[in-house]
């Protein structure tokens, strides 16, 4: 490896801010390929690319490890429709009729819905702190689902891309507390076993979507772009997520997650020439409040976005 590339492999917080950067491309992507690139198209071959570029990388490990994913192919299966499956085909549908601004904030209260998984699945007690965060930062999305408004929140006229948004946190958000039920192996075979099985969850589904609905339209803009979601946020950030945790820890690499709502707002600001508007204010507000009283007895949860 050259001495930059060295300077880079053990710099964590440019891994992490590289990581995170890709990662809110990708939404930002998801919501300038609407309408050009059907949405579970874009999540299939996402995932399917990914494992294309990672099972090379991953033999050795994978060979190594079969056994104990073979034994444990039920909880495998589990994680690869929360954390692969579901969540990226919801996003990408959500983006159909969001704003990348939207989906990038509502993602943001990551941490306190894992939270309440922790306590619905594991029996984890939240601290007075950690409910008051939970409460707070479902303010702040309601404040930006509802656009600022009361009256839309109490007429229930959310926009339906904000509701895939949130079901899609809602599901991904089992996944981090579920990982403690992973087979013992290594994070590259994981990885590319919740890949594979990811790809073929979605593959009824992709091929229901590439037979009924249009097809892939805007040319190489729209290949370029599932490219760039299939290498950078899927393949790469993993990567140097990874390696962010081996140089400093898990609890301190997933307080990196709240960078992505920040790249990914001067993105969307910068290529789709989106706007803030004051319920953004009020929404960012409250939810970095929720995720500030929720960590404040322990370190907030790793969070990675799949």
């Amino acid at each position: 490896m050259s001495a930059p590339g060295q300077r880079l492999w053990g710099s964590a917080w440019t891994l992490l801010a590289l990581a995170n950067l890709f990662w809110a491309g990708n939404l930002v992507i998801g919501r300038a390929v609407a309408g050009r690139v059907p949405p579970i198209t874009l999540a299939y071959w996402r995932w399917t690319g990914a494992f294309l570029l990672a099972f090379g990388f991953a033999w050795p490990q994978l060979r190594r490890d079969w056994p104990a994913l073979r034994r444990g192919w039920r909880v495998m299966v589990l994680l690869a429709a929360t954390g692969i499956a579901s969540y990226n085909t919801m996003c990408y549908i959500g983006l159909q009729d969001t704003t990348a601004l939207n989906a990038l904030l509502l993602q943001s209260t990551m941490p306190v819905v894992i939270l309440l998984w922790a306590f619905a699945l594991f029996g984890e007690r939240p601290s007075l702190w950690q409910t008051s965060g939970v409460v707070v930062s479902f303010l702040g999305v309601a404040a930006i689902a509802g656009r600022g408004s009361l009256d839309t929140l109490l007429h229930l006229s959310i926009n339906v891309g904000d509701v895939w948004i949130l079901v899609a946190v809602a599901i991904y958000a089992a996944f981090p507390p579920l990982l403690r039920t992973q087979p013992a192996v290594h994070p590259l075979s994981f990885l590319v076993a919740a890949m594979a099985i990811g790809s073929l969850l979605m593959l009824p589904f992709y091929l229901w979507e590439a037979t009924t609905g249009p097809g892939i339209t805007g040319g190489w803009p729209s290949y370029a772009a599932m490219a760039y979601t299939a290498v950078l946020p899927s393949f790469v950030s993993y990567l140097f997520f990874n390696r962010a945790v081996e140089l400093i820890g898990a609890g301190r690499a997933g307080q990196s997650a709240h960078l992505m709502p920040v790249f990914g707002a001067a993105l969307a600001v910068a290529f789709l020439g989106e706007r803030f508007h004051g319920y953004h204010y009020v929404g960012i507000a409250l939810i970095a409040a929720g995720i500030l009283l929720a960590s404040r007895t322990r370190s907030a949860t790793a969070v990675v976005e799949a």
